[in-house]
């Protein structure tokens, strides 16, 4: 236990800058997660996100093998991987297997470029479990616009996004443009996605992307509600994982998915108690 949990000189390393920088990555990602989030699992994308998370990677090993931004890398193969699902998997019984092919060709290439990367390992290994030392000011740039730009346009379409994600026949009927909606949504995601294979690594994405959703629909079913509480659930995971992987020196990854269900598992509970007593 010791070697996983400790916190001697933490005080010491959250005064350098990659650390900070990790912090401030890890809130931005919180955020824009956490917004998202609860609409993912309404609309029943958590294996979309896998999808992209697998492109996301490959984006991101094909950017260490050519030497550019791994972020960079990561939103290109993210977007590509968005659009794909958006365009290709329209209809809900074609999704799912437009997301496993993708997935299967975007993870066989990655560990192609992997393996051609002749660099670090500790490269290659952040890119499947996520590293603080990665973020570095470059990467807070493309964080930092990627956050901008996925929120912003999330206001705009929220409203229509929300209705064709509770009831996508009526949305239809009522003349909501679902097939605008479904790829732009897509590429949302894409773009969180590619945040966070940096950060928690291309394994664990689903444990920002999809368990604050999943929790905050146990505890209540008003949308802001559910969007305030997945917004806090991801910033507690994140932030708090962060914190507690700078003594050991581990990945962030399996912190953060430790907290993010746990958080989990005490929504379901305060779910079945609320049911119990409205039952009574």
């Amino acid at each position: 236990m010791s070697r996983l949990f400790g916190f001697e000189g933490v005080g010491e390393l959250l005064g350098l800058p990659f650390v900070q920088n990790a912090f401030l990555a890890a809130a931005l990602l919180g955020l824009v997660a956490g917004a998202l989030a609860p609409l993912v699992v309404a609309r029943g994308m958590g294996f979309a996100v896998h999808g992209t998370a697998e492109l996301a990677f490959t984006g991101g090993a094909a950017a260490l093998l050519i030497g550019i931004s791994v972020s960079v890398g990561a939103v290109v193969g993210a977007v590509v991987a968005g659009l794909v699902f958006g365009v290709l998997g329209l209809r809900q019984r074609e999704r799912d297997s437009v997301i496993g092919v993708v997935l299967a060709f975007g993870l066989g290439l990655g560990v192609l470029l992997l393996a051609l990367y002749e660099g670090r390992a500790s490269n290659k290994f952040g890119l499947l479990t996520g590293s603080i030392v990665s973020v570095d000011s470059s990467n807070l740039v493309v964080l930092v616009s990627v956050t901008a730009v996925v929120l912003a346009t999330l206001a705009l379409v929220y409203r229509p996004l929300l209705f064709a994600s509770a009831d996508p026949d009526v949305a239809v009927a009522r003349g909501v443009p679902t097939r605008l909606l479904s790829p732009l949504f897509a590429v949302l995601v894409a773009l969180t996605t590619a945040l966070a294979v940096p950060i928690v690594g291309a394994i664990l994405v689903l444990s920002v992307t999809i368990i604050p959703g999943a929790a905050a629909a146990r505890v209540t079913s008003n949308p802001l509600a559910a969007t305030l509480l997945a917004i806090g659930i991801a910033e507690l995971a994140l932030l708090g994982g962060t914190l507690l992987s700078l003594a050991p020196g581990l990945p962030i990854s399996g912190y953060v998915a430790t907290i993010a269900f746990l958080a989990y598992l005490v929504c379901r509970l305060v779910g079945r108690v609320r049911g119990r007593v409205r039952t009574a």
